[in-house]
């Protein structure tokens, strides 16, 4: 390539790189601004814009790798719902075309997960250096506490320390959006199904993964029932979207070491982000 024949394809390539996001549907465009404004109702303006930067960077993860591996799919769409706690049940895309391998499936899979967390590691860091510690109230009937992932304990105790019995942590909505943001991970990470952590456990175990579905979803079903009902609505709807996981046009080829280390980390991240009890009344 010469000179001029490099300059012209630079040209193109910065002309093209803003033109992808010209063909973003009005429906999705609409369902963004409507959904910044349910989470800036809910818990004001930086709760919303960081809430929104973690969803959106979890689905642009999922898109960019579909448009890698040439795998046809639609923009996020985003879910807004005007009421508390969080404003709005997430953000999805639908995946249209065929997968070609375990190892695209899997780069499509963790892409999400890993994108939201470089975002919400840091609005909870920051979030909790903005926060304050008050006494819990006498009334205890109006007091809902959060529970805590791993994680999000290791952060409290980096930036705020011990905390003496009788207070709480009072989140700042930066803090509380970097909760969510932990909290939608690990629900994502879940290893069943069609969820992001139902691919990697594909990728990784193929057809066999289909155990690890059925053990998962009766685990989850048994704690919804015994331990937490509120996960029970969640329960139902792993339930109805079912087990299976459709097969990639090649379903041979298999994982490398580097990309099944990067499975049993997300698996990890798992147990570090879930929140078995997430409202303490």
């Amino acid at each position: 390539m010469n000179g001029e024949q490099r300059k012209t394809g630079v040209i193109k390539g910065f002309l093209y790189a803003p033109s992808i996001f010209l063909d973003i549907p009005r429906l999705n465009i609409l369902l963004f601004v409507a959904t910044f404004f349910t989470t800036y109702y809910i818990n004001g303006p930086a709760y919303a814009i960081c809430i929104i930067t973690i969803l959106l960077a979890h689905e642009m993860g999922h898109f960019i790798m579909c448009r890698k591996y040439h795998v046809d799919a639609t923009w996020p769409f985003f879910l807004p719902v005007p009421l508390p706690p969080f404003g709005t049940f997430g953000a999805v895309i639908k995946m249209k075309g065929h997968i070609p391998d375990k190892r695209a499936l899997f780069d499509i899979g963790v892409a999400g997960p890993i994108g939201g967390l470089i975002f919400a590691v840091p609005i909870t860091i920051i979030g909790l250096y903005l926060s304050e510690i008050h006494p819990i109230p006498k009334d205890s009937a109006s007091y809902i506490g959060l529970g805590e992932p791993i994680l999000f304990s290791f952060f409290a105790k980096m930036t705020i320390g011990s905390v003496s019995e009788g207070f709480d942590i009072v989140l700042s909505p930066i803090a509380f959006a970097g909760w969510a943001g932990l909290f939608v991970t690990a629900l994502n990470l879940l290893p069943i199904g069609q969820l992001d952590g139902g691919h990697v456990v594909y990728a990784l175990l193929g057809k066999h993964s289909s155990i690890i579905y059925k053990a998962g979803i009766g685990a989850f079903c048994l704690f919804a029932l015994f331990v937490y009902p509120g996960w029970i609505v969640f329960a139902v709807m792993l339930l109805l979207f079912g087990f299976k996981h459709p097969a990639p046009i090649d379903p041979f080829t298999h994982l490398d070491f580097k990309r099944k280390c990067v499975g049993v980390i997300m698996l990890i991240v798992f147990l570090l982000c879930f929140t078995p009890i997430p409202l303490k009344l």
